[in-house]
């Protein structure tokens, strides 16, 4: 067998396709997200206690020693080797699921974050085996450390190509999330995601820092999520890559329960819902957090861009991603709250992104940047970046070239060293030309076309754009003709 990382990550997902059975796909995605976690914290274990063991001192089996040094412990009744005794039997699942009881037991961080599913009878014994098995044959704790990690993270790409539209409560495409992490360039500080999914803003924050000769050490890492299953992936693909985070003790909604709600962040990173209907304006009316304006209820587009903006330090950068929509709807209180926010010198640049690059929609979105340290040259500008015409021919990903393309540019025009306008590409307007578009925020409106990159990608990015807004107009109208109705209701009006 080949033992490199890329071929154990294709054999392992071959393997736990075969796994799945009659099982729903994200029934049986915790139970193989679950496995590749209860390895990783068995090899972290097992690499401590050869250590201790060979100190001679007789520490190895004291927990302190342990989990003084971020290592889960193991009893000896749960151990990996017990598990391969086991790899046989008909009762393999049962003993994966008693494990699970005893390391909790001994951990109680991790109660309820294992899921418990291996004893169903969806799941088929001889095919458990055979992934147990090639685990024990791959991972060699010496050589092979960081298998564990990539193996998760791709298992997270795959199942969110088989889940589509369920894809979205759980993963944001690479592509995005190195546009964004590479964009906001992190140098080190408390980096925050408000509704942070499986964790992977923050996992590529870390890459990035290390990319550039830092060290996860150099940063902070906050996070929150509402969804309890989401949560529990979030807290597994964070210790995989070694990373230390408060993600809350538990799973919450950002707006109606704000875990952080003392943090002032560095860097916010987020993908949040897009166009999110139902989040609970009428229990947050007045709330501190909307210093441009009580965002509509029908639409939770701006109560997350403003939640991340009250949690920015004064010295912060963010980059958030949010469906076009934002960049030019009128409806409700969303346009005087976008004019507060340009007005405000916040927006440090626009980037429009190509349709197709989520699982879950193929409408177009676009990220926001925002800086509330703005350098000389920025005040009063904008920097709007049209990368709606990159083809993706159905990847649904940016090539690396592409996702440079863009985060060089940001950076160029932060730093103001080999900046230029590009036509058709990017331009730096400043606030009295903003103005002048009615304070519309669509790159296309400003960076002019170039003959070079008018394509199909451009015409269908644009076009699914406005088929949004007309959606997002029409939900509106629907909701405020009901609100008018009851309130007719009320002073006796029979309708």
């Amino acid at each position: 067998m080949d033992y490199s990382s890329k071929n154990f990550t294709h054999n392992l997902w071959i393997a736990a396709d075969k796994l799945r059975g009659n099982m729903d796909p994200s029934e049986y995605k915790q139970v193989f997200l679950g496995l590749i976690f209860l390895k990783y914290i068995s090899e972290k274990f097992q690499r401590k206690y050869y250590e201790l063991k060979a100190e001679g001192y007789g520490f190895e089996d004291i927990i302190d020693e342990y989990t003084s040094c971020g290592v889960y412990y193991i009893p000896a009744e749960a151990r990996w080797d017990t598990i391969m005794a086991h790899c046989d039997s008909p009762e393999l699942g049962s003993h994966i699921d008693s494990v699970i009881v005893r390391i909790a037991q001994v951990n109680p961080d991790l109660k309820g974050v294992l899921p418990q599913y291996f004893s169903r009878s969806e799941l088929d014994t001889t095919r458990l085996s055979d992934i147990v098995k090639l685990f024990d044959e791959t991972i060699d704790t010496a050589q092979n450390s960081d298998m564990l990690s990539v193996a998760y993270e791709y298992c997270l790409m795959k199942f969110a190509e088989q889940e589509g539209r369920r894809a979205g409560e759980f993963y944001t495409p690479q592509s995005i999330v190195k546009t964004l992490t590479q964009s906001v360039d992190i140098a080190g500080g408390r980096v925050y995601d408000p509704c942070c999914g499986s964790g992977g803003m923050l996992v590529q924050a870390a890459k990035e820092m290390v990319k550039r000769g830092g060290s996860k050490r150099d940063i902070s890492f906050y996070g929150q999520e509402s969804n309890p299953t989401t949560w529990k992936m979030c807290l597994m693909n964070l210790a995989v890559h070694g990373i230390e985070a408060n993600v809350g003790p538990y799973n919450a909604d950002a707006f109606l329960q704000d875990i952080h709600a003392g943090l002032k962040a560095d860097y916010i990173l987020a993908s949040p819902p897009f166009n999110m209907s139902e989040w609970g304006a009428e229990r947050l009316l007045g709330d501190a957090r909307w210093q441009f304006g009580m965002p509509p209820a029908g639409n939770a587009n701006f109560a997350w861009l403003q939640h991340m903006i009250y949690h920015l330090s004064q010295t912060g950068r963010m980059g958030v991603v949010l469906s076009n929509g934002t960049l030019t709807s009128q409806v409700g209180s969303e346009g005087e709250i976008r004019k507060k926010i340009i007005c405000a010198d916040l927006v440090e640049c626009i980037v429009s992104m190509p349709g197709k690059l989520f699982y879950n929609t193929a409408i177009p979105v676009s990220i926001w940047f925002i800086n509330k340290a703005k350098a000389p040259h920025q005040r009063g500008k904008v920097l709007f970046i049209d990368a709606g015409g990159f083809p993706t021919h159905g990847a649904k990903e940016l090539t690396p070239e592409q996702i440079r393309k863009i985060s060089g540019q940001v950076c160029a025009y932060r730093s103001n060293m080999d900046y230029k306008d590009e036509p058709g590409f990017c331009v730096v307007a400043d606030t009295e030309r903003i103005q002048e578009n009615d304070f519309t925020l669509v790159p296309s409106r400003y960076v002019g076309i170039s003959e070079s990159v008018l394509s199909l990608d451009r015409c269908e990015s644009s076009l699914a754009s406005l088929t949004e807004e007309l959606k997002n107009i029409l939900h509106e109208n629907q909701r405020l003709g009901k609100e008018l109705k009851k309130k007719l209701e009320v002073l006796g009006y029979d309708l």
